[in-house]
């Protein structure tokens, strides 16, 4: 089932999001609709507090991009009460963007390596290194999890460039090619 992605001004996008057990309610559905709902969306990586779920839960598939420049390996997994052990590798600028926040993109420099402990969806433990693109990619969503969001990543000038943009999203003033939920 497909679920609206909650906009930039949304409190739950804000607020450090809390660790589940392997009794959360309905996982598995909610898991396979973030799946249906990132692809739809056209997105790399989706997490809870983007569909409404102070949770830490958060699922990436950069398989989609690595088969397209054929760059490197993809990763497509799901991670559970991630917590970053390290951050570290040559900081490296690229340009973000986010379901949560249509047609603002910008800048964003990140360390090349994530150490992460985490659970799969069947509740395995886990702690793996990332590098790359895929570090990239968990390091956005892993921010969503901590109520981070790319722009706080941006430099100061271009902050003030798309505060405008952050307004009208706040106020549900942009088109997106997905259902999204605003604030009232």
């Amino acid at each position: 089932m497909l679920l609206p992605i909650y906009a930039y001004g949304q409190p739950v996008l804000k607020k450090e999001a809390r660790d589940i057990d392997a009794g959360y309610p309905e996982l598995a559905q909610l898991i396979a609709d973030m799946w249906e709902t990132m692809y739809y969306a056209e997105g790399v990586g989706l997490a809870a507090p983007q569909i409404g779920k102070s949770i830490r839960l958060f699922l990436v598939d950069t398989e989609q991009i690595k088969r397209e420049d054929k760059e490197g390996e993809g990763i497509k997994k799901v991670f559970i009460n991630a917590h970053k052990v390290e951050e570290g590798g040559e900081v490296w600028p690229y340009e973000e963007g986010c379901l949560s926040i249509p047609d603002v993109r910008g800048e964003v420099e990140r360390p090349a390596q994530i150490r992460l402990r985490y659970m799969d969806e069947a509740f395995n433990a886990h702690e793996e290194v990332f590098t790359g693109f895929n570090a990239r990619v968990i390091q956005h969503e892993y921010d969503h999890i901590d109520g981070i969001l790319f722009t706080e990543h941006l430099k100061p000038i271009k902050k003030r460039l798309v505060k405008r943009k952050l307004d009208n999203i706040r106020k549900g003033k942009v088109q997106a090619g997905y259902k999204m939920k605003f604030l009232p």
